[in-house]
């Protein structure tokens, strides 16, 4: 045996982030962008027009905070309505998970907040700059009075729109009406000034700056998407048996005598992803599903006289068999999918049934601990209770409360009580029980609280507690 030292392996550390070369996407049209751009203007709609729609003299959706009220247009949510909070966030998971292994990175390409405002930030910057190839020589080129200009105005109008999506996003947490008073009159909070501008800076730097490197070093659902694909999963593709071998031609030529493929090898599905990936490579974790490949190659077959979908979404069994589409779209249904839309379904029914039948009034009973029972002046014995009562709804309400549960239960003098709309109230009452009636028992008993609407007998909101014995 040699007495020589083994060399010992050297395994290189990729850095979690590196600098790469600025991206400039060429703009493009064709249905998918068509698509693209009709979630933008959906997407920005809702938002910044959704606060300042009214509704019953009130912003349609506001999260007032300082008062712990969720106002969802007629939907009143309380503190204790958090688990309609999970609920949402469990559907939007499962909503996710169902979209991903269905078709792939569908909210990444078409609805992501990233990919919108880079989107926007991006028509921008071709309306100040030009399009890929003007940006590219504006850039390379010294600075002077016209490139000074015209990147300040592009800054400038990037800074106006992100400062006026901070203050919108503020906006439906301050009503939006005050807020827009506030900034007239220079009163704004430090907290409203704080979230404006940090929200405004996230949207600046996200869209203007970062860009691609927020979906391929930052996010972190670009990581784990693949855990959901499998190989019925609908992703954008390119077709390397059709395809390959690739290289440039003359439009009349004939590709299969030059021993060609139908890729032409012209380089604007690069020039056109806002990533800067080849698809032709396969699929990347860089790959945001946005479709401008397809676009964009389709246009190029269309000018080939080809036919289209040498790039195009199919799964990889589609391509590795040669499955038409109703095939691709049996194979989505599987159980997986199935699953998810079961349960995803499921969840969506549960949670607009309780929505729609829960009472208009929310009951907290709260016990006097400082004396459990005592004895009243007639003998019966006493107990005292707190009932909190918060409205579900905006319109003012009256109930009559009563006792039921226990022999001889009763009030020690009747009770109604007014609740404003969408607030909350207390009121105190005294429960009485007759001594013979619980005679030789001691703890608690089970009883009831009922609260009946004066305007509407058939509404009626049953809240158990425990009646104390000495």
């Amino acid at each position: 045996m040699s007495d020589q030292p083994q060399p010992q392996r050297v395994i290189p550390i990729q850095p979690l982030f590196k600098a790469e070369p600025k991206v400039y996407p060429r703009s493009i049209q064709g249905f998918f962008q068509r698509w693209r751009w009709g979630f933008v203007a959906l997407t920005q709609l809702i938002f910044y027009g959704l606060c300042w729609l009214p509704w019953h003299g009130r912003q349609a959706v506001l999260f007032d905070l300082e008062a712990r009220r969720f106002y969802l247009f007629d939907l009143v949510l309380w503190p204790q309505d958090t688990i309609y909070l999970a609920l949402l966030l469990v559907l939007s998971a499962l909503a996710l998970f169902l979209f991903t292994a269905v078709a792939g990175r569908l909210w990444c390409g078409y609805t992501c907040p990233q990919t919108v405002y880079t989107e926007i930030f991006l028509w921008i910057e071709k309306q100040i700059e030009g399009d890929r190839q003007q940006r590219m020589k504006l850039d390379a080129a010294p600075m002077s009075a016209a490139k000074f200009g015209r990147k300040s105005l592009k800054q400038g109008i990037w800074l106006l729109l992100s400062l006026w999506t901070g203050f919108t996003f503020v906006g439906y947490f301050t009503p939006i009406h005050d807020l827009a008073r506030e900034a007239l009159t220079v009163s704004m909070t430090g907290a409203e000034i704080f979230w404006v501008l940090f929200y405004g800076a996230a949207t600046y730097g996200n869209a203007g700056f970062l860009r691609e490197q927020m979906c391929k070093y930052i996010c972190p659902y670009a990581r784990f998407q693949f855990v959901m694909f499998d190989s019925d999963t609908l992703i954008i593709t390119y077709d390397e048996q059709r395809g390959d071998p690739r290289g440039s031609r003359s439009k009349k030529a004939d590709p299969r005598q030059q021993g060609l493929g139908d890729c032409v090898d012209c380089g604007i599905c690069v020039q056109v992803c806002p990533t800067g990936i080849d698809i032709r490579n396969g699929l990347q974790v860089e790959c945001i599903g946005c479709a401008a490949c397809i676009d964009a190659c389709d246009q190029v077959m269309d000018k080939m006289s080809y036919p289209r979908g040498l790039i195009r979404y199919s799964t990889e069994n589609a391509l590795k068999g040669g499955l038409g589409r109703s095939e691709i779209v049996r194979r989505a249904f599987r159980p997986r999918t199935l699953i998810y839309s079961a349960v995803f379904l499921i969840l969506t029914v549960a949670t607009g049934w309780s929505l729609l039948t829960r009472p208009p009034l929310k009951v907290d009973v709260v016990r006097d601990r400082g004396v459990m029972a005592r004895e009243a002046d007639d003998g019966s014995i006493e107990n005292v209770f707190q009932l909190q009562l918060i409205s579900t709804s905006e319109t003012e309400s009256r109930y009559t409360v009563g006792v039921a549960g226990i022999d001889g239960i009763r009030l020690a003098a009747p009770v109604q009580v007014t609740v404003p709309g969408a607030a909350s109230t207390a009121v105190t009452v005294t429960v009485r029980v007759a001594p013979e009636a619980v005679e030789n028992q001691h703890g608690s008993k089970p009883m009831h609280f009922i609260l009946t609407d004066t305007a509407a007998p058939d509404v009626r909101i049953d809240e158990p507690a425990k009646f104390w014995l000495p």
